[in-house]
């Protein structure tokens, strides 16, 4: 007799539609942000969300699920001190003190594979609270 259970310690797969918006964002700039979510029926990392180009960093922070656990990409546009514009993509895994410890657990086993899955993000931030990703956050890591 055998027990068909799915290996927590592996993480969720990432949905090849997941894959194809990040590189959207980092290649084509059509979006400015992807969030992303674990669908638990599916086993798999799908997109919840994304931004246009033109939003805010205001408008993404407020996207974000308050009391539920989620993965983001951001694309930072930013100017250097020598006036250059330049641009990082920011990899945000989002668990607010708040949500359930297991969707804590869930996110946190399955960070590594989506990270791996998505190529190409300069910097990544854990944050359980706004304070710790918000946008000055962002400035003092890309600059």
């Amino acid at each position: 007799m055998s027990f068909r259970t799915s290996n927590a310690s592996s993480g969720m797969g990432v949905a090849e539609h997941s894959k194809i918006t990040f590189l959207e964002l980092q290649r084509k700039k059509v979006h400015r942000y992807v969030i992303f979510k674990i669908d638990e029926k599916k086993k798999e990392v799908v997109v919840e969300k994304t931004g246009a180009p033109g939003e805010s960093y205001d408008d993404f922070t407020a996207a974000l699920p308050e009391n539920d656990c989620r993965y983001a990409v951001y694309d930072f546009d930013y100017v250097t001190e020598d006036n250059c514009q330049k641009s990082k993509i920011f990899f945000i895994a989002w668990s607010p003190s708040i949500s359930r410890i297991r969707a804590k657990m869930l996110y946190a086993t399955s960070k590594d594979r989506i990270r791996h899955e998505l190529d190409g993000i300069h910097y990544e931030i854990q944050a359980t609270d706004p304070t710790e990703m918000e946008l000055e956050v962002l400035r003092d890591r890309a600059s």
